[in-house]
């Protein structure tokens, strides 16, 4: 069950980063604004009704989630590790950690030691990085 989860896990931040990818290349090349994202959110919605990670907040964070990362080809070469903690735990990351290295760093600990959101959190806050 685990290595179950573990993968749908992975698939699921894989397709998050690949949709804040296709969100970025679309605002950029056709200079949309964030009405672009609530349109996307309802559509997605429509479209897959029994997934839950669609909102419009979720879908700022997945674009936030691409754009942090993918600036770093230290982070585009450890994307394997970066898909494998969970989106909450990137949340976290994103709004707490001031570049990707300590974004990395934590993700790398996270994996060693099989740190819980809260875990992590109280790391993030006593500046372990």
């Amino acid at each position: 069950q685990l290595k179950a989860a573990v993968k749908v896990n992975y698939e699921l931040l894989d397709l998050y980063w690949n949709l804040g990818k296709e969100i970025v290349s679309r605002q950029e090349q056709y200079a949309w604004g964030d009405f672009f994202i609530q349109s996307l959110s309802k559509d997605l919605q429509k479209e897959f009704p029994d997934i839950k990670g669609f909102s419009v907040s979720n879908l700022k964070y997945i674009r936030r989630f691409y754009l942090f990362y993918e600036k770093s080809q230290q982070a585009v070469d450890q994307l394997q590790n970066i898909l494998s903690i969970p989106w909450g735990h990137h949340i976290l990351l994103m709004t707490k950690c001031q570049s990707v290295d300590e974004a990395l760093f934590y993700i790398e600990k996270t994996i060693k030691n099989g740190w819980s959101r809260a875990v992590l959190l109280n790391f993030l806050d006593t500046d372990l990085y």
